[in-house]
């Protein structure tokens, strides 16, 4: 079996790697305005100006279309937008700010949202307003929301948005103005439900609008929206209207309580210290005295045993010292008449003055009561 080497465009081998590829001819700039001079006579007809040849007239009809037809595709994409071209519904390109030319309609049209411009969406009673879409009324429930704590709450807040992805933007949601809102409404339930009342209401307001705007964000993203969070802004929160009055009283028992609650700490801080250092000294006290009693118990022991020791060794001596002792403890502070009895065998008869004997007072006897 021959083969026949000629290469895939039938020419012979050849050592050079690189196929020849065919030269294109001359281009021949006289003889192709020329072929289209002769075609342009005979749409437009062989006659003169003053030709009224109806084919004449049919042909500049046309080429006057054909000319505002394909001078359609020019298009001004302002500083603000992006230029979304579609070729029979098919995005092709998106183009940045600027002059540019699609091919007229219907093969490719052009949409050009606004990317730049910070839409405000408000949510709550004061109503729901965005600033590229019609105003509409807002519900009162839907400000209403439940917290951790069982408790009802209204909320007015914005929601700040621009377009991100114009491609998504335009056609992966259909009212991007609502489906923010409604993804808005259930983000902000969803943290709402975490908090109780009272933090929601005073400190945690700066928390419940950052955690809002995570996840509206996350949420925008799963649905692919091309939109982007700027910001979450509560405007108002407080209790549901028919009841803001118990619920201030509430808020004011609350406070008097807490008040209470920190006069009472302030208190017992103040007394417990003072009564474990009145406590202290009292057991410091106690055991001063204990010792003390402890003390004087002991030396009276230790004078009564050496008594008893001195009595077992001389009886006679250690009564007697006992009985002027005690003499001394009795008759240490009382007025005494001593009366000598060997006056009374000479026959003297002693005087005694009563009445002086009366008014002296006694001197009272040392450590002793008068």
């Amino acid at each position: 079996m021959s083969w026949n080497n000629n290469g895939p465009w039938g020419a012979g081998p050849s050592n050079n790697p690189r196929p020849n590829r065919p030269q294109p001819a001359e281009l021949d700039v006289e003889e192709w305005l020329r072929k289209g001079r002769d075609q342009l006579r005979r749409i437009l007809g062989d006659g003169g100006p003053k030709d009224p040849s109806p084919r004449r007239w049919w042909g500049m009809a046309i080429t006057v279309f054909a000319i505002f037809w394909l001078a359609s595709g020019f298009f001004q994409v302002s500083p603000n937008q992006a230029g979304v071209v579609l070729r029979f519904g098919r995005v092709v390109r998106v183009e940045q700010p600027g002059l540019h030319y699609h091919l007229p309609a219907p093969v490719e049209m052009v949409l050009m949202p606004d990317v730049t411009t910070v839409n405000q969406l408000k949510i709550g009673d004061s109503g729901h307003t965005d600033s590229n879409e019609t105003d509409q009324n807002s519900e009162p429930s839907e400000s209403r929301m439940l917290t951790g704590d069982e408790n009802i709450v209204e909320m007015d807040y914005s929601v700040f948005w621009r377009v991100k992805d114009p491609v998504d933007y335009l056609f992966n949601i259909r009212n991007p103005a609502l489906t923010v809102k409604l993804v808005s409404e259930s983000a902000m339930r969803e943290v709402v439900g975490k908090m109780e009342i009272q933090p929601i209401l005073t400190e945690k307001r700066s928390q419940i609008e950052v955690e809002a705007a995570e996840l509206i964000q996350t949420m925008l993203d799963d649905y692919h929206g091309g939109i982007t969070i700027m910001q979450v802004q509560l405007l108002n929160v407080s209790p549901p209207q028919p009841v803001v009055d118990a619920f201030n009283d509430v808020q004011r028992a609350r406070a008097d309580g807490e008040r209470l609650r920190n006069e009472a700490q302030a208190y017992a801080n103040d007394i417990l210290p003072r009564a474990k250092g009145d406590a202290t000294k009292m057991l410091q006290d106690a055991l001063g005295y204990k010792e003390k009693v402890v003390s004087i118990a002991k030396g009276e022991a230790s004078r009564f045993e050496n008594v008893q020791k001195a009595y077992a060794e001389a009886r006679d001596v250690t009564t007697t010292r006992l009985y002027f002792e005690a003499m001394e403890d009795v008759l240490g502070g009382a007025n005494k008449i001593i009366l000598d009895p060997g006056a009374a065998k000479s026959g003297a008869v002693p005087y005694l003055s009563l009445p002086e004997m009366m008014k002296k007072p006694a001197a009272p006897a040392e450590g002793g009561q008068p």
